[in-house]
C-alpha cells in the first residue's frame, strides 16, 4: 500500500497520462465550470434550449451510456459541451478520447505513409475502442468513398458494441445518408439534443471575449507574485505581464506569447482585449478553432454572411488577438487560411497578439518567419508551469538561441 504522499503522486501521474491520452490539448480549458448553463445568447427561448442540452451533457458526463448527439450551428456551444463531458470524466480518473472528424481522416491518411510513427491499424483501433469517444464536427463533406467508408466502419463498430460516444454536428440528422442516419436515430441507443443558435455569423458572435470566464480576465487579477515559482519563472511571467500592459496602452506591432497550457498567456491576451474595449477601442479576441469553424460555416448555402465578407473583416481588424494558435490546424485548408490571415496582417503591419503552446520549430515555417521578424514582433516565452490545476505540466520549451528574436522592449 502506498503512503499518502505517494498516493497523491500516483493520482497526479494518472491524471497526466489520461490528459495526454485524451487528445484534448488546449480544449482541456472547456469545462462545465466555465460554461453558463443558459448559454451565450440573451433570448429566453435560446437560453431554455441550451439549458436542456447542458443538463443532458452533465447527466451523460456523470454516467456515460449510449450515444449523445449534439446538433446545432457553429458557435452554439456544442463543442464546449462535448469537451466538458470529456474533461469531467478525466477529473474522475476515467479515460476519454477527443478527435475532430477532419483531423481523424487526415491522420488516417498520413498513417499510410512509410515514415508514419503510428500504423494505420493501430490508430484506427485506438479510436474504435476508446472507452468514451468524443467525435467532433461530423459532416457530410466526407464525399470520397474511402472517407465515407472509414466513418461508417467506425460508427458501425461502436454502434454494435454499444460503446459510449458523443457526436457533434451542424448537419440535421435526417440529412445524413441512410446508413449513418439509421445509427444516429436509434431510439434505444441515441439521445439527440438540438442546440439552437443564431444563424447570422458576425464578428460580435465570433469574439470569445463575451464568454464569462474571459470577460473577468484583467491585469488587476493577474497575480504572478503569489505563485510558487522559481526566480526564473517569476521573471518570465513578470516580463510577459509588463509587455502586455504596455501593448494594451499602445497597441502596435505583434506580441507573441508562447508557453504550456495554463501558464497565463490567455489571461494576458484577454486582459489586453478587455482593457482596449473599456477604453472604447476595437479589439477582436478569437480562439483559432472557433475561427476555423465559423469560416467553414460560411460555405453553407443558408449562411447570410459570405465567406469573403467575414474573412475580410477579420483580416482587417484594428487589433486581432488569436488564442491557441496552431492547435487544430492539421488540415491543408486550415493551414492555408491561417497563413493568408497572418500574411495579410504582417504586410499591413496591423496590431496582433498570438498565444500558442507550440514552439517556433513546430509552427509552419512561412508563418514562424513572420512571427519572429524583429522589426515587428516581440516573442515572449512564458517559462512557467500550469498553475490552474494539480497536474504538473511539462515546462515550456526554450526556443533555440538562433530563433529567439525580439524588437526593442516596450518596458519602461
Amino acid at each position: 500500500m502506498p503512503c499518502k504522499c505517494r498516493h497523491d503522486e500516483l493520482k497526479k501521474d494518472k491524471l497526466a497520462r489520461l490528459q495526454r491520452y485524451s487528445n484534448l490539448g488546449a480544449l482541456s480549458r472547456l469545462t462545465f465550470d466555465n460554461l453558463s448553463p443558459a448559454g451565450r445568447y440573451d433570448e429566453a427561448a435560446l437560453q431554455q434550449n441550451f439549458t436542456q442540452a447542458y443538463e443532458a451533457a452533465k447527466a451523460f458526463a456523470s454516467e456515460p451510456q449510449g450515444w449523445l448527439i449534439l446538433v446545432g450551428p457553429s458557435g452554439c456551444g456544442k463543442t464546449h459541451l462535448a469537451c466538458a463531458i470529456a474533461n469531467h470524466r478525466l477529473s474522475l480518473g476515467q479515460p476519454a478520447f477527443y478527435i475532430g472528424v477532419a483531423d481523424l481522416l487526415d491522420h488516417l491518411r498520413s498513417a499510410f505513409s512509410p515514415s508514419s510513427e503510428i500504423a494505420h491499424d493501430e490508430l484506427f483501433e485506438r479510436v474504435k475502442n476508446a472507452p468514451l469517444l468524443i467525435l467532433d464536427d461530423l459532416t457530410m463533406t466526407a464525399t470520397t468513398p474511402w472517407a465515407k467508408g472509414k466513418l461508417e466502419q467506425l460508427l458501425n463498430y461502436r454502434f454494435n458494441v454499444r460503446l459510449p460516444t458523443v457526436i457533434t454536428t451542424d448537419v440535421p440528422v435526417e440529412n445524413f445518408d441512410e446508413s449513418l442516419r439509421g445509427h444516429l436515430t436509434d431510439p434505444e441507443l441515441c439521445n439527440i439534443c438540438v442546440v439552437q443558435g443564431k444563424s447570422v455569423q458576425t464578428l460580435e458572435h465570433l469574439s470569445s471575449i463575451e464568454l464569462e470566464a474571459l470577460r473577468k480576465k484583467s491585469f488587476n487579477n493577474f497575480d504572478y507574485k503569489s505563485l510558487n515559482l522559481s526566480p526564473e519563472e517569476r521573471q518570465s511571467l513578470e516580463r510577459a505581464y509588463r509587455n502586455a500592459v504596455n501593448f494594451a496602452k499602445s497597441p502596435e506591432g505583434w506580441l507573441i506569447f508562447m508557453g504550456v497550457n495554463g501558464c497565463g498567456k490567455t489571461h494576458l491576451a484577454a486582459a489586453i482585449a478587455n482593457h482596449l474595449r473599456r477604453e472604447g477601442e476595437s479589439a477582436l479576441f478569437i480562439v483559432v478553432t472557433d475561427l476555423l469553424d465559423y469560416l467553414r460555416s460560411t460555405f453553407n448555402p443558408e449562411s447570410r454572411v459570405s465567406y469573403d465578407e467575414l474573412f475580410e473583416k477579420i483580416k482587417k481588424a484594428p487589433v486581432l488577438i488569436l488564442d491557441d494558435f496552431g492547435e487544430q490546424a492539421a488540415t491543408p485548408w486550415a493551414q492555408e487560411k491561417l497563413y493568408q490571415l497572418i500574411n495579410y496582417r504582417y504586410n499591413a503591419r496591423l496590431a496582433t497578439v498570438i498565444t500558442t503552446c507550440l514552439s517556433l520549430d513546430e509552427v509552419e515555417r512561412r508563418i514562424s518567419s513572420r512571427m519572429v521578424d524583429p522589426s515587428l514582433s516581440l516573442v515572449l516565452n512564458i517559462n512557467a508551469p500550469d498553475y490552474r490545476g494539480d497536474i504538473k505540466a511539462p515546462r515550456a520549451r526554450e526556443t533555440k538561441p538562433q530563433q529567439r528574436y525580439s524588437r526593442r522592449s516596450r518596458l519602461s
